[in-house]
């Protein structure tokens, strides 16, 4: 199998770059508007290209169940969409000022346009299964909106208390992040074959990659410049979340140690202080723990393909795998 430096993302979305290519116009036409400023406002987005891996996800999957048809688009604009609207509202919440290299939108417009535009593009996209009838679409979506609000809810709540176990760490990133990896490839499958079976084992294979993502993702921001989800090296400490990596560590460290590490998280780690804690981390083996539940969750997902018969686009899948397990290396 290839690795992510012989492949990258070129090699995986290769059996579906017509589609993607076809998307982008479906994408930014979706979002059209005949108020003036909601109209400048989506350009701008439209502008802020990113990886677009959920529609690949969705296109990828539906290519391996069966054929892409038109529901496929509008599944794959539907959880762009939905993806596009939390990003915006996580900006405002995290006062950034910045997103794919461009100014964010609250930056350019203000926190209130950019909670209204949000709420736009999420209602833009439930219009779109209504307008359609894809009811199975909507309420799968619906679901994952549910999740991932609970799930952020839950890490805010347990940042404040530094006070988390692992069974607890696992739902907050199956709610946050895999929740919507699970939709994208069920959403895929949805949109190409009635078989109940294939629709739960596609939407257990984004679940597993969403939970490998995340944990790779947590894992490099304690040993990469930066991580999968483009966040400085030490972010989540200085915000105060304890994800794997650092919640094995403090269960592996003596007592006495894992204190002091609470205490200067809680007090705001910065300069030495954050450097102390990366080291901490790796030093009680929290980042080789996160590593092997990660690949764990990546076997899971890749077990979730063998009923699909084989095909480019379940190669991709497989392949898309490993991108997420090795893209730092």
């Amino acid at each position: 199998m290839k690795d992510f430096a012989t492949s990258g993302l070129n090699d995986i979305k290769a059996p579906v770059s017509q589609e993607l290519d076809t998307f982008a116009g479906f994408f930014k036409q979706s979002m059209r508007s005949n108020v003036p400023l909601v109209d400048t406002i989506a350009r701008y987005i439209v502008k802020q290209k990113g990886k677009r891996i959920r529609p690949l996800l969705v296109f990828l999957c539906a290519k391996a169940c069966g054929e892409i048809n038109d529901s496929t688009y509008r599944g794959a604009t539907l959880v762009e969409i939905l993806h596009t609207a939390t990003l915006v509202h996580d900006d405002v919440v995290d006062d950034a000022d910045e997103r794919r290299g461009l100014s964010s939108i609250n930056a350019v417009w203000k926190n209130k346009i950019a909670v209204l535009m949000g709420d736009y593009l999420l209602s833009t996209g439930l219009m779109i299964s209504l307008r359609d009838g894809d009811v199975y679409f909507l309420k799968t979506v619906s679901d994952a909106v549910r999740r991932m609000s609970e799930g952020e809810i839950l890490q805010i709540q347990k940042s404040r208390e530094l006070n988390i176990d692992e069974p607890t760490y696992l739902k907050i990133i199956s709610d946050k992040t895999a929740s919507l990896l699970s939709t994208c490839s069920e959403i895929g499958a949805a949109s190409a074959t009635e078989d109940a079976n294939i629709r739960k084992q596609m939407r257990d294979f984004g679940e597993n990659v969403g939970m490998a993502f995340q944990m790779r993702d947590d894992v490099l921001d304690y040993s990469g410049k930066r991580s999968i989800l483009g966040k400085p090296t030490g972010s989540d400490v200085r915000e105060k979340k304890i994800t794997l990596p650092l919640l094995h560590a403090l269960q592996a460290a003596p007592r006495k140690e894992a204190h002091l590490v609470l205490k200067k998280i809680k007090l705001g780690a910065q300069g030495k202080d954050l450097g102390y804690i990366v080291s901490f981390v790796q030093a009680f083996g929290g980042t080789d723990y996160a590593v092997q539940k990660a690949e764990e969750y990546s076997v899971r997902a890749i077990n979730c393909l063998q009923p699909l018969p084989d095909s480019p686009a379940k190669s991709s899948l497989t392949l898309f795998v490993r991108y997420v397990m090795e893209r730092a290396k």
